[in-house]
């Protein structure tokens, strides 16, 4: 049996996945203690978690076929100020040059309150014979003020890279760690780049010696397949990026997370919630997308795309605050801050006579509710106990503990409210669900949800202490990833590779976008994606001058499907009005090319009181295994064939683009063919889809089958 092993190393443990490279299912999983304090640091808790789970399985090191890890080194080397002072060397020429010197000035990033991150520049001039000397001398000034990593900065060398490399290479000679501007991003805007290059610089040299030592430890171990590592996108990369690019791995934590969801869970559109103990990352799928943004670091934009993950402090571990013996609120402090162990996972017969009292687990904390028994036994007060006493944790889940326990302990405080215990726990759900609902209300509306086909996902051991209970609040749909509380760890085990390219373009032509497109795809095959699997979308950005390609693939010859299971028709159908909350004869085929489906609802929304009338078609692209690809709240769909897909592809874009003052706006395109769906949706500009499409749809033969599905932009 051939396996994949996912690795998640966290603040306190190290975990590990082992999954059927067959049917995706988990077979294993184990766990130690992150080393930390190791000589080979966090990669000695690597090796012992990944010895632990194949010994345990039995597995060979010839049956690994895919190995990553996932780590918080990069986030927490930034969070505690654990970073190397940087170096900038600055190169250019007359007036120019002038000007990049105040861009590329830096000073001090603040990433802590007592911890910044430090630099140091020197100019060079490109147009001089000594050129190389210079550039030397500035490395040697450098590193004297103490700069133990070098950035070379140049304005436009997005377009001219050939003297940020010069300056690489230098260092590399003198065993220097270094970083081109260019290499961290493709956008104009010398300023940022520099930024987000600095940053990258500062892990460096503690990446890159955390890289070696896991590679060559999972060498050791005889596992010949190359280790991948997570990045903050959710996909994977090869420690020869992670080398590179350090600055990719910064929030993969929450990110694995999410890769679970898209690739476990098949999750279309929705918003995963990860709850640990402590906090709730909350982040948004969107057509099996993850949304992403620019990352700040210190307050300042960079020009790392990482995942819009959202947290908010509360966890299934979050203790009640306490104001004259009554709820105020919820977190954010949790138990384990308080050194106290929770209620709910208590013998109930040790809770005797329970008294409330007050605790302030840090000096500036408010007061938290705890309870003292008379055999001096202590308790916290959690949300894991409310979800637990309020009937939101089934038998069986990870956040289940004893209800009998948790109602002895939440008795005291519900007598001071003058309330049942039921009650009490309740007003603790609400007030965490008054929290947890405005995030989850600011995704939906900041990437246009539709809330009738928006699901909410619990991940995470706490995830039955929050999840359900703010679906019910929000009147969502919602449910608990499978193996929820390893999610994290399958998501890496299962994660693609993915890479972006984003460059500066005002007015792209065809050739521009096929030249972004084709550095995407040649960066994920370098990362480690086997060609034939890269897929890639392309967005225009007409307001910022960007065009940006996304390309995703495997490591192997295989397809994205987990399941491998053909549905009937009849069962794909009922999978779609689950979907979309309606009947099974509500449900109508509107085209089947063999492996998907387009389904739809035909509904009629009247607006103004009534007056006028409008007919909407909820759509759902669905796959013969039921998994739902695409779904939007108002969809047309076209079918076509090889020989005629250019003419029907014209049509849609004509009969469905829209006109106003501003110009014209493009419907969201897709050509479905085979199991393949080629978004085209980012662009803005007819020519330019059916450029993309040719490129796309390359080896279409005559006879085959197509379909083609708009909508409007907002949708």
């Amino acid at each position: 049996m051939k396996v994949r092993i996912g690795i998640d190393v966290g603040g306190t443990f190290t975990d590990a996945a082992l999954i059927d490279n067959s049917t995706f299912e988990l077979i294993s999983t184990a766990k130690v203690p992150t080393t930390h304090a190791s000589e080979a640091g966090v990669a000695a808790g690597i090796i012992q978690v990944l010895r632990k789970v194949m010994e345990e399985n039995n597995v060979a090191p010839d049956d690994v076929v895919f190995i990553s890890h996932g780590t918080t080194q990069a986030t927490n080397a930034l969070l505690e100020g654990d970073v190397v002072k940087v170096g900038i060397v600055t190169l250019g020429k007359g007036l120019e040059g002038s000007k990049s010197k105040s861009d590329t000035t830096m000073g001090d990033i603040p990433l802590t309150v007592t911890k910044s991150l430090r630099s140091e520049n020197e100019y060079v001039e490109t147009e001089t014979n000594e050129f190389c000397d210079n550039i030397g001398k500035a490395i040697a000034a450098l590193k004297e003020k103490g700069c133990s990593a070098i950035v070379a900065a140049e304005a436009f060398s997005v377009d001219h890279p050939e003297n940020e490399q010069q300056v690489a290479a230098i260092c590399s000679e003198r065993d220097t760690a270094a970083t081109t501007t260019n290499e961290i991003s493709k956008l104009y805007g010398l300023k940022v780049r520099t930024r987000t290059a600095v940053v990258n610089a500062s892990i460096m040299p503690k990446m890159l010696e955390a890289a070696n030592m896991t590679e060559q430890s999972i060498k050791n171990a005889g596992i010949k397949t190359p280790l991948m590592v997570m990045r903050c996108d959710g996909g994977v990369m090869t420690v020869d990026e992670v080398r590179k690019r350090p600055i990719l791995t910064i929030l993969s934590g929450p990110a694995a997370g999410v890769a679970g969801a898209l690739m476990y869970e098949k999750l279309t559109n929705g918003i995963f919630l990860e709850v640990g103990g402590t906090s709730t990352d909350i982040s948004c799928i969107k057509d099996g997308k993850v949304m992403v943004k620019y990352a700040e670091v210190g307050g300042h934009k960079t020009y790392l795309t990482s995942l819009d993950v959202r947290t908010v402090g509360i966890g299934g571990g979050s203790m009640m605050q306490i104001e004259n013996g009554k709820l105020a609120d919820v977190g954010p402090r949790s138990v384990h801050i308080a050194g106290l162990p929770y209620e709910v996972y208590s013998d109930p017969a040790e809770i005797v006579d329970p008294v409330l009292e007050l605790i302030r687990p840090k000096e500036d904390d408010p007061d938290y509710g705890y309870v003292r028994c008379v055999n001096g036994k202590c308790y916290a007060l959690s949300l894991s106990g409310a979800a637990n006493i309020a009937g939101f944790v089934p038998e069986g889940d990870y956040a289940r503990g004893n209800v009998e326990a948790a109602r002895k302990a939440w008795k005291p405080l519900a007598d001071n409210m003058g309330v049942s215990v039921e009650e009490a726990a309740r007003k603790a759900l609400e007030l965490s669900a008054a929290k947890n609902s405005k995030v989850v209300e600011a995704l939906i509306e900041d990437y246009q949800m539709d809330r009738r086909t928006t699901t909410l996902v619990g991940g995470g051991g706490g995830a039955s202490s929050v999840v359900p209970h703010l679906a019910q609040t929000m009147g969502l749909k919602s449910r608990n990833a499978k193996n929820a509380p390893v999610i994290s760890t399958i998501g890496v085990a299962l994660a693609m590779i993915r890479d972006t390219v984003e460059r500066t373009i005002a007015n792209p032509t065809e050739q521009d976008i096929l030249m972004v497109r084709r550095e995407a795809e040649e960066r994920a095959i370098k990362s480690g994606a086997n060609p034939e699997t890269v897929e890639v979308s392309v967005e225009v950005d007409a307001t910022k001058n960007m065009v940006r390609a996304i390309a995703i693939g495997t490591t192997e010859l295989r397809s994205k499907d987990l399941t491998n299971l053909v549905l009937t028709e009849e069962q794909v159908v009922e999978k779609v009005a689950e979907a979309l909350d309606t009947e099974p004869s509500e449900i109508h085929v509107t085209a089947n090319i063999g492996a998907m489906y387009a389904m739809q609802k035909f509904e009629v929304r009247r607006k103004f009181f009534g007056l006028f009338k409008r007919m909407t078609k909820p759509t759902c692209i669905v796959d013969n295994e039921g998994v739902i690809r695409i779904q939007k709240s108002d969809g047309h769909v076209y079918t076509c064939t090889g020989a005629n897909w250019k003419e029907v592809l014209e049509r849609a874009v004509g009969e469905l683009t829209e006109y106003n003052d501003g110009g014209k706006t493009l419907p969201n395109i897709y050509v479905i063919f085979g199991k393949r769906i080629i978004d085209l949706s980012g662009l803005i500009d007819e020519a330019h889809v059916l450029s993309l499409a040719n490129v796309e749809l390359a080896a279409v033969c005559p006879e085959d089958k197509l379909m083609v599905l708009c909508s409007a932009r907002t949708d």
